[in-house]
């Protein structure tokens, strides 16, 4: 790759946890004639670092990561770091994240098991200042912005706050207090402060019923 490319291409910063999904995006993304990879991470510490330091055009984020949260890593890239747009590529349902990921402040929401060109078509889409969704998720919005609610179908935990679910989601894929807390890098006081809530909104009564409910609610999404 020529250094003339390089400096006019638009630069892609990618974070992800899985290896193997980082190096697919590397090698689709530097295939394209006018974009080109400027490093990644597995992780927030990591990530933030490196986009303070390359100041790249276009970030893509998952949401679950292996230290941190990806909701979390937006809004510091937005506060810290403006001009980066930000897309979301994950396996995690688009109708209960995406708009969340862009009141956070993303640009686009693209789902993994989506075709592998949709995420070049995002990037190009956000580039020209556009919303990168879904035909689904863009009427879903529509309607909400026309009628001012929530659309047909609204999911069970749409009433918890971002955090509330992210430690919700944590619990069901099989983490202790302690290691939501590590991940979220909050105290385990906090988590547990969030915990209770979870159980108020959701009308529940113990932390295993919590629990329970937690892990239910996660195979359910891994099924979809």
């Amino acid at each position: 790759m020529s250094d003339q490319r390089s400096s006019k291409a638009t630069k892609v910063f990618l974070i992800d946890d899985h290896p193997l999904v980082r190096e697919s995006l590397t090698s689709l993304i530097n295939q394209q004639p006018d974009l080109v990879t400027c490093g990644e991470a597995e992780d927030t510490p990591s990530a933030m670092r490196a986009i303070v330091r390359e100041q790249p055009d276009v970030a893509i984020i998952d949401i679950s990561l292996k230290e941190g949260s990806g909701m979390e890593l937006i809004r510091l890239i937005k506060a810290r770091a403006p001009r980066v747009a930000m897309i979301v590529l994950s396996m995690h349902d688009e109708k209960i994240y995406a708009e969340r990921a862009i009141r956070a402040g993303a640009r686009g929401y693209v789902m993994k098991r989506e075709s592998t060109k949709r995420i070049i078509t995002a990037i190009r889409q956000v580039l020209q200042g556009r919303l990168a969704l879904s035909e689904q998720m863009s009427a879903r919005f529509a309607e909400k912005f026309v009628s001012g609610r929530q659309t047909v179908g609204e999911s069970p935990v749409e009433d918890l706050s971002d955090r509330e679910l992210e430690v919700f989601n944590l619990l069901g894929r099989g983490l202790e207090t302690r290691q939501v807390a590590e991940t979220l890098n909050v105290s385990i006081k906090t988590v547990q402060a969030y915990c209770a809530r979870i159980k108020q909104k959701r009308k529940l009564s113990t932390a295993t019923e919590l629990l329970r409910e937690a892990i239910r609610w996660n195979e359910l999404q891994a099924g979809t």
